[in-house]
């Protein structure tokens, strides 16, 4: 499961100071046991039993225990804080324990200097817990040196190491949260990455789908495409036969007529099934330069076979238009859908002289095109909600509700833009507006006046 980039960071603090970055509970309540009963250990050194040494020993128990159940709830602001006074709290009793034992001579003495080393491994986040102790351990030594009126060399030597391993533990502490702060951002890093490649494969398998659902509305017009040209290769094929099986003196021009037909609409199958595979499939993934025309003449091919009802297609796209930068076959697979929307609507919606219009041209920096029809066009509540996924006004085996939704959601991959509106004359219009690739701007001629573009029908 990835994480959220957002909160990586907070995870990764965590992980450092939650279960499993420290100590478990088990070894926390072996520690705090061993540390109480430590306390027969100090009377059989004293030769006496210390009620206030015990008092320190359930202390520092105490404090610990309570670091490791507080740590686990407590809000990730007051870690740092609470982690702080476990260093101060275990500092503190070890000094308190070292002074009674007999100061820098005694037993507990070496583990003053040697506390910031071990914050340093156990807390490996927290530079300040590291600062808090040495800091103590220093003021500890300093004020056992002047109880047991130890001499000048002793107190520059003490002090020296103290101080000298106080300031290595820092050092080590910090250089720790450097390279874990490196590997966090190389672990966030990943993530994202990961993330976004999963998202890029949700959105390339979404994309095919919706394509497999175009493909399957164009089912019955393939089907009626690829029946006219079968009818009469049969009917060749059958006329051929014949002639070969009565023995009777055969005319070669006519032969070769049929078998001209006949070759005819084996190209016209193999080209439906061709530039149907071409689509369903849609390898390229890369935007490339290519040309508005272009992209409509492969659309126009597949949608034909879905708009044999309507009585006026008319296309206006100049072929002087600069180029775009787009992932050519997902723009047409845009272009396709819009134009079944707009055949679905007309023959649901039957008008006298049913149109369907493409238009293109340059506005600025961007190249423009305009899907019309001169149905009954949006109706007011339909249209703020007609890019809103699963939203639809047909019935299941005409659309899925996923189609404009993902239209809109490929055009703006290119830095465009998908709308929807009603045209002042009647009908629905669908505007994509997409921005000029950086070729073609700088070969971009100057736009011509409206009317005189010249148009590919």
């Amino acid at each position: 499961m990835l994480r959220s980039p957002e909160t990586e960071p907070e995870q990764l603090e965590l992980e450092a100071v939650r279960p499993g970055g420290v100590w478990s509970l088990r070894i926390v309540w072996v520690l705090c046991v061993t540390i109480l009963v430590f306390a027969w250990v100090d009377a059989l050194y004293l030769g006496r039993f210390v009620p206030w040494m015990l008092g320190v020993r359930v202390v520092w128990a105490s404090s610990m225990l309570g670091y490791t159940y507080l740590v686990r709830v407590v809000p990730m602001p007051w870690v740092g804080p609470l982690t702080d006074l476990n260093a101060l709290s275990s500092t503190v009793c070890i000094l308190a324990l070292s002074m009674e034992m007999g100061g820098l001579e005694g037993p507990y003495f070496i583990m003053v200097p040697v506390l910031p080393l071990a914050i340093t491994l156990i807390y490996r986040r927290h530079v300040r817990a590291v600062l808090v102790s040495g800091a103590v351990g220093i003021a500890g030594t300093a004020l056992l040196l002047w109880r047991g009126n130890h001499s000048f060399y002793q107190w520059l030597t003490w002090l020296s190491v103290v101080v000298g391993i106080a300031m290595l533990a820092t050092y080590f502490s910090h250089q720790t949260f450097e390279a874990q702060q490196v590997e966090q951002q190389a672990r966030l890093e990943r993530a994202r990455r990961e993330a976004l490649e999963a998202l890029a494969f949700s959105e390339h398998r979404r994309a095919q789908s919706e394509k497999l659902a175009i493909v399957g509305r164009l089912a019955s017009g393939v089907a009626h495409e690829i029946n006219n040209p079968l009818a009469y290769v049969g009917s060749n094929v059958n006329f051929v036969h014949t002639e070969l099986v009565e023995a009777r003196e055969l005319d070669r021009e006519e032969l070769a007529e049929v078998l001209a037909e006949t070759r005819v609409g084996i190209q016209h199958i193999r080209q439906i099934v061709a530039d149907l595979r071409g689509f369903a499939r849609m390898d390229a993934n890369e935007p490339t330069a290519c040309a508005l025309v272009d992209v409509v003449a492969d659309a126009m091919k597949l949608a034909s076979l879905r708009l044999k009802h309507v009585s006026f297609l008319q296309v206006d796209v100049p072929t002087d238009l600069p180029e775009i930068f787009v992932v050519r076959q997902r723009l047409v697979q845009v272009v396709l859908n819009l134009l079944i929307n707009a055949g679905d609507v007309l023959e649901s919606h039957p008008v006298p002289s049913s149109e369907v219009r493409l238009v293109g041209r340059a506005e600025q920096e961007c190249v423009v095109l305009l899907v019309e029809d001169n149905g009954p066009g949006f109706a007011p509540h339909v249209l703020p909600r007609l890019f809103e996924a699963f939203f639809t006004t047909k019935s299941p085996d005409k659309g899925t509700g996923l189609g404009l939704t993902l239209s809109r959601e490929l055009v703006e991959q290119f830095g465009g833009a998908l709308s929807a509106s009603n045209r002042p004359e009647g009908g629905a219009r669908l505007r994509i507006e997409l921005p000029v690739s950086r070729a073609g701007r700088s070969e971009a001629p100057a736009t011509e006046p409206e009317g005189e573009a010249r148009g590919a029908a």
